[in-house]
């Protein structure tokens, strides 16, 4: 079981980190600060790039804690927080990643939910710093929180008031 958990972190983690890579600068093919600025508001968001750097930084943060297995529910509440966005911006598209869909943001909310719920594992930075079981008010409350704040950063940051005839968002005041 152990050795199951380790893979999944790392794999997971690291793909979480490596989005949130793309969205703050140009490696792993990202659009650099500018494209994850110009991603958020075609996607309707207000703040930009302060949108921008707090996604990525959540992304890279969360992930590489996942991956290390540390502080795994605070990790995972942030990246299930991230990814709940990502899920919210494209229903619209249905479920299948072929369309855009939400099918691989639903994945990693499950996946790092469920981390938060069983631990990270003998193989983690957790169990070497004696972290081995987490309180399940904790636990529980993490699992919550990460789709929840994610919801409220939707109803928060989503522009409902778009300019005619441009993608909502694109006012240069935000």
């Amino acid at each position: 079981m152990d050795t199951g958990l380790l893979i999944i972190r790392v794999v997971v983690g690291l793909l979480i980190a490596g989005h949130g890579v793309q969205k703050v600068s140009h490696r792993l093919g990202g659009g650099g600060l500018t494209g994850g600025t110009a991603e958020f508001r075609h996607d309707g968001f207000r703040g930009g790039t302060l949108t921008a750097l707090a996604a990525g930084a959540g992304q890279i943060g969360s992930g590489l804690f996942l991956a290390l297995g540390a502080l795994t529910p605070l990790a995972a509440m942030v990246a299930m927080g991230v990814m709940t966005v990502a899920i919210t911006v494209k229903v619209p598209h249905g479920l299948w990643v072929q369309n855009d869909g939400y099918e691989y943001p639903l994945v990693l909310v499950v996946v790092t939910g469920s981390l938060a719920l069983t631990g990270a594992g003998r193989f983690s930075v957790d169990h070497a710093v004696g972290l081995t079981s987490w309180p399940l008010w904790l636990v529980l409350a993490a699992a919550v929180s990460g789709p929840v704040s994610g919801l409220l950063t939707r109803a928060v940051l989503h522009r409902t008031d778009p300019i005619a005839g441009a993608p909502a968002g694109a006012r240069a005041a935000d």
